[in-house]
């Protein structure tokens, strides 16, 4: 299979309601700090039966100025991966399943100090 998991993620958070599209992003490309950014990261996995299903783990760090805003937008995306995603089909990949691998936790910036939470989960997908 060939389906970029960071795209398939991006997709559908692009398009769950309460989540404001422009901040989703798979690259830090253009990012200032301080600007809002929900940022999709695959940050492993591994093949769980050959030519037919994937698990990608995939990381979400969700950065905003003010720290109320950064944990609630974390956990929407959470609340929508795992309940939401399993079953549907974005771009090209069907989703079997989402695991939650650690919930959100405040990890900020270490560089621009920025409230930032981060969450992993682990997405089995297939072909569609």
């Amino acid at each position: 299979m060939r389906q970029d998991p960071v795209s398939v993620v991006v997709e559908f958070l692009r398009a769950v309601p309460g989540l404001p599209a422009q901040y989703v992003t798979g690259d830090h490309v253009g990012h200032q700090a301080g600007e809002p950014m929900i940022y999709v990261e695959h940050s492993g996995g591994f093949r769980m039966v050959r030519d037919r299903l994937d698990r990608a783990d995939i990381t979400i760090d969700v950065y905003h100025e003010d720290r109320k805003h950064a944990v609630d937008l974390a956990y929407l995306c959470r609340e929508a991966l795992l309940e939401e995603l399993p079953g549907r089909v974005v771009g090209g990949a069907e989703v079997l399943d989402v695991e939650e691998i650690s919930s959100p936790r405040y990890d900020p910036d270490v560089t621009s100090r920025e409230h930032a939470y981060s969450g992993e989960v682990a997405i089995f997908f297939v072909g569609a």
